[in-house]
């Protein structure tokens, strides 16, 4: 889709993403070493009770899932920026998470491409919000 085909509060749902704890422990151990993603362990004696995903995977697997609808498609040509993120409740291995996006803002800029906002919202299976952030992309007109 291009921006004019988007309307201010049209909302998308994605499919669902069933997370395990060797992707938790995979993701973590490249991108957040940090204990409560990978030792099991010590993080069973901290507050969470066990092995959670690490934010940025949270936010990692709510962008695929979007993007993954292919609503915009080839019409998108970058991102521009992320706001307001808010890692809410923690995910655990077992937990399949899905997002809601919808529009928020869209402006024209040039003759060929706009901006387009994106609130995406990830939710549990127990349909709990764990996750939230604004998205900014430019796309074709």
């Amino acid at each position: 889709m291009k921006l004019d085909e988007f309307t201010i509060g049209d909302v998308f749902e994605t499919k669902s993403y069933k997370l395990t704890k060797e992707d938790i422990m995979r993701f973590a151990g490249e991108f957040d070493p940090q204990y409560m993603h990978l030792e099991e362990e010590k993080a069973t004696q901290g507050i969470f009770n066990g092995i959670i995903a690490s934010g940025i995977h949270t936010l990692s697997i709510s962008f695929k899932l979007w993007i993954e609808q292919g609503v915009h498609g080839d019409d998108i040509i970058a991102g521009r920026g992320m706001n307001n993120i808010k890692f809410i409740k923690p995910v655990y291995p077992s937990d399949e998470l899905h997002t809601i996006a919808e529009v928020i803002d869209k402006r024209a800029i040039k003759k060929e491409a706009g901006i387009i906002t994106l609130r995406l919202s990830t939710y549990n299976n127990n349909k709990e919000k764990v996750f939230k952030g604004d998205f900014t992309a430019l796309i074709k007109r």
